[in-house]
């Protein structure tokens, strides 16, 4: 009687460490899927359902962590797992639902800016990955800072200019827009790999300042979704949260830039005695 009690709590615990794993396999089922529709869109309604199914895939990437802390079921596995689901859901999804949506019209211009989208967010992943990992093999506790930008973050941006502009009729998915996509898609690309620190709000306090950021964010978006549209809210967001990590980094430059020179300083050799 005893040993079976043990199986079965044994055989919970096997269940428990699958659930988040199962979690992150439907996100990349949405990737897999936005994929395909890009691939066979004939229009803006096909390009919005690829931009939706995206963001359902940002829900279950979600979704996955969550589950994984509450069960205290993270692992090694569990973190190399997201990263491919990652690759799949928001490096290559949101790169193919770009080129051909717009960036198509480019040319090879337009495939090599989509393909290094890709490429930045793998990169990215693969440092994240090297970051976040201890000696022992296992996860590291979350920073308050993220080097690069996330590639959920990244990824975001770019299919909330999909919805948007599919509320808007679909504006930007016009001609005139194509070197403006382009440029954004470029400038994600090189944040995702880029040094600059944004915030992962692991360790959000509420203070005064958090009040007002809060404050602004709800002010201003009111104010977007008045004089635009609802859907361009996300852009307004997501935009807010690139610029905040850029402005912060420039604010800490000169900060850093003393402590490397004091570092550089300390590891010359000391002077050679005269004679």
């Amino acid at each position: 009687m005893g040993k079976g009690i043990r199986l079965r709590k044994f055989e919970l615990k096997k269940t428990l460490f699958l659930l988040p794993n199962l979690i992150t396999l439907t996100s990349i089922f949405c990737g897999f899927d936005s994929i395909r529709t890009s691939a066979t869109a004939q229009g803006e309604a096909d390009f919005y359902r690829a931009a939706l199914l995206i963001v359902f895939a940002m829900f279950f990437d979600t979704l996955d962590g969550r589950v994984a802390r509450a069960t205290k079921t993270q692992s090694a596995f569990g973190l190399q797992i997201d990263s491919l689901a990652d690759v799949v859901s928001f490096g290559v999804a949101p790169s193919l639902l770009l080129y051909q949506w717009t960036l198509h019209r480019l040319g090879t211009l337009g495939l090599v800016a989509s393909f290094l989208f890709t490429a930045c967010g793998a990169i990215r992943l693969a440092r994240f990955n090297v970051l976040s990992t201890g000696d022992d093999g296992k996860p590291s506790k979350p920073s308050k800072y993220i080097v690069g930008l996330p590639i959920p973050g990244a990824a975001g941006i770019l299919v909330s200019l999909v919805v948007a502009s599919h509320a808007a009729g679909g504006m930007l998915g016009r001609a005139e827009y194509t070197v403006l996509m382009l440029g954004v898609t470029i400038g994600l690309s090189t944040l995702m790999v880029s040094t600059i620190r944004f915030r992962s709000f692991k360790d959000v306090k509420l203070n005064a300042g958090t009040a007002l950021l809060a404050a602004f964010m709800v002010g201003s978006s009111v104010a977007v979704s008045l004089k635009m549209q609802p859907a361009f809210v996300l852009v307004w967001l997501l935009g807010c949260y690139v610029t905040m990590g850029i402005l912060e980094s420039l604010w800490h430059l000169p900060r850093r830039l003393r402590a490397s020179l004091l570092a550089g300083d300390s590891n010359q050799p000391p002077p050679a005695a005269s004679a």
